[in-house]
């Protein structure tokens, strides 16, 4: 293991990559058009991702952020001191900075990520920032069974998974449920979870943060059609498609899609692909719990609910959940 500020210790476990050409066709070609939401973040959607956080409407990202200054101390408490914590889709590693700063003595920084370089430059910044705690970096798909490798410990301290920004929320419930069980068994017995959850809350709020006035969160969405063209050999017409998301109150979810403007037929990777108008293509959810409704779903995953901590308009919330 190296330290000292020096580069993380890199462990590539990532599987075969997934084929977008085989993804996209097959999604264009079902009766109810959708493409996987993990294909809206190639460099440019990424960097517009980065862009809407950092918008008065996109409230998720500042709240959390918020919740984690204020009550970092108290979650470290909870976890305990020679906590191995462990980061399901590190990213940035912007978040766990908080936690690392509040935890007493860490034995370890585990990021978990598939993006291979973004997870490289990310790890190596924390280790430069963290040189008493060890970084091990491993580029892995979060959402497939996996098994980690040896990691640094000390004395008798327990795992400390972390999945921050509501993406728990992009799930479907039953994805949820099964995504929290793959976590249990990573973190194993006597280890926890810490989660940040968006709240159900205002529809006018919901909508204006999935529909900013910038149109950045547009850009965003209709990014994937450019992907698409640039990578397919495709010829949407950007123009011709429009960004569309609302809050179903009946699912308690965000709903977002790419909506054809007009009857029309496009060629994507040598296919044709026929769209009428008002036809869109389901691209990403954003589900919204009460704490009673995510404390009820973690139970199904195999954790008992701890302390929970919100902001003072009760936006967002961070649960500590105990594996069973």
């Amino acid at each position: 293991m190296r330290r000292g500020g020096a580069l993380a210790e890199f462990h590539d476990l990532a599987p075969a990559e997934e084929s977008f050409r085989d993804a996209v066709l097959a999604g264009l070609t079902r009766r109810a058009k959708s493409i996987p939401c993990r294909f809206l973040y190639d460099a440019r959607g990424s960097a517009l991702f980065e862009a809407i956080c950092e918008l008065p409407e996109y409230y998720l990202t500042r709240t959390e952020m918020a919740i984690l200054g204020e009550f970092a101390p108290e979650m470290a408490a909870e976890a305990g001191r020679h906590a191995q914590l462990i980061e399901f889709g590190s990213g940035a590693s912007r978040k766990v900075r908080l936690l690392l700063e509040a935890l007493e003595e860490p034995a370890a920084y585990v990021a978990i990520d598939i993006s291979r370089e973004l997870l490289r430059q990310a790890a190596d910044e924390v280790a430069a920032e963290f040189p008493q705690v060890p970084v091990v970096a491993v580029c892995a798909d979060y959402l497939q069974p996996l098994r980690l490798p040896p990691l640094p410990a000390r004395g008798e301290g327990r795992r400390l998974g972390f999945f921050p920004g509501s993406t728990v929320g992009n799930f479907t419930p039953e994805d949820a449920v099964d995504f929290l069980a793959g976590c249990r068994r990573v973190i194993g017995r006597g280890g926890a979870l810490l989660i940040g959850v968006d709240l159900k809350k205002d529809p006018a709020l919901l909508d204006a943060a999935y529909n900013d006035s910038a149109g950045v969160t547009a850009a965003f969405n209709l990014n994937l059609l450019e992907r698409i063209n640039r990578e397919l050999d495709a010829d949407f017409d950007l123009d011709r498609f429009a960004h569309e998301a609302f809050y179903n109150a009946a699912a308690g979810r965000i709903e977002i899609y790419i909506r054809s403007r007009a009857d029309q037929i496009v060629t994507v990777a040598g296919r044709a692909i026929r769209f009428a108008a008002g036809e869109r293509i389901h691209t990403e959810d954003s589900c919204k719990y009460t704490i009673g409704e995510f404390q009820r779903l973690a139970a199904r995953g195999g954790f008992r609910p701890g302390p929970h901590w919100t902001d003072r308009d009760a936006l967002f919330s961070v649960h500590l959940l105990e594996a069973g």
